[in-house]
C-alpha cells in the first residue's frame, strides 16, 4: 500500500470524525453551549483536539518530506536559499525600529515585540517586491525572445 493511499484513508477518517463532531455542535442549542461550561467541554473540546491532531500530522509529514527532499536534492541550493532568507530577516530587522505600543484592550506591546512585528512587515514587503520583480523580468525576457 503506497503512502498516498494511507494518507487518503487517514484524511477520510479524520474528515468523518470531524463531521460527527460538527453535527453534534450544530444540533446543540447555542444558548446552552454559551451558558454551560460542561457543554463547551463535551462539544467543543473534542473538535479542537481533532484540529490539533490534524495539525500535528500535517507538521510531521511536512517535516518528513522536507528532510527527505533535502537529502535527495541539492543541499547546497537549499542552504543558499535558507541563508538568503536569514539575510532578508536581518535586513528587515535592521531597517525597522520598535516603540512601545498601547493596545486597544489596555495592554502594552513591548518595544521588542513591536520591532519584530515591524521586521515581519518589512520582510513581507521585501519578499513581495522581489516576487513582483522576478515576474516582471520573466515577462520582459519572454517579450525579448
Amino acid at each position: 500500500m503506497t503512502l498516498h493511499k494511507i494518507l487518503k484513508y487517514v484524511a477520510l477518517v479524520l474528515s468523518l470524525i470531524g463531521i460527527v463532531f460538527l453535527v453534534r455542535i450544530l444540533i446543540a442549542d447555542d444558548g446552552s453551549i454559551v451558558a454551560s461550561a460542561d457543554a463547551q467541554e463535551s462539544l467543543i473540546t473534542p473538535f479542537l483536539w481533532l484540529a490539533y491532531i490534524t495539525l500535528l500530522i500535517i507538521i510531521v509529514m511536512v517535516a518528513l518530506f522536507v528532510v527527505k527532499g533535502l537529502f535527495r536534492g541539492n543541499i547546497k541550493t537549499t542552504l543558499i536559499s535558507i541563508g538568503a532568507f536569514v539575510l532578508v530577516i536581518g535586513i528587515a530587522y535592521v531597517l525597522t525600529d520598535g516603540n512601545e505600543v498601547q493596545l486597544k484592550d489596555g495592554g502594552t506591546l513591548s518595544a521588542s515585540g513591536s520591532h519584530w512585528v515591524s521586521a515581519g512587515l518589512g520582510m513581507f514587503y521585501i519578499l513581495g517586491t522581489i516576487a513582483v520583480g522576478a515576474m516582471f523580468l520573466s515577462g520582459v525576457k519572454k517579450l525579448i525572445k
